[in-house]
């Protein structure tokens, strides 16, 4: 396989510093950036990478010196898709209408009232607490 961009091949970790990894592929080396180590946020890289780790990389650019930019984060499989989610608005209809209103607005007022005995209860213990002797 040669190493056109875009391309993901597995490498071996060479080098680590604080600001990213080399890894050598196919006989040359290229550089995985801290930001491209994984989806979240990498403050020490040696959490994740060790020398002699093989690990697979997409090729994201080649510059004009041959130097290779590379990445991890993006050559995961699993990667999450930026898609939003499809949402069945006939199926959620149809587990709405399944409550019937009566049962919610007594379930509701029943929360409320439990909500709201729980404020007058924190605020007669805060406001004994806090009174002022005159």
């Amino acid at each position: 396989m040669t190493l056109k961009l875009g391309s993901i091949l597995e490498g071996t970790v060479v080098n680590i510093t604080k600001f990213g990894a080399f890894i050598e592929v196919e006989g040359k080396t290229g550089l995985v950036h801290i930001s491209e180590v994984s989806d979240t946020y990498v403050k020490d890289i040696r959490e994740y990478l060790k020398e002699q780790d093989k690990v697979k990389v997409k090729v994201i650019a080649v510059d004009d010196n041959g130097r290779l930019s590379l990445s991890i984060k993006q050559a995961m499989v699993n990667k999450k898709s930026s898609r939003p989610v499809e949402i069945d608005w006939e199926k959620e209809r149809n587990k709405t209408s399944s409550i019937n209103f009566e049962d919610a607005i007594s379930k509701f007022l029943k929360d409320s009232e439990e909500r709201f005995q729980d404020i007058k209860k924190h605020q007669n213990i805060k406001g004994n607490r806090y009174s002022r002797k005159g």
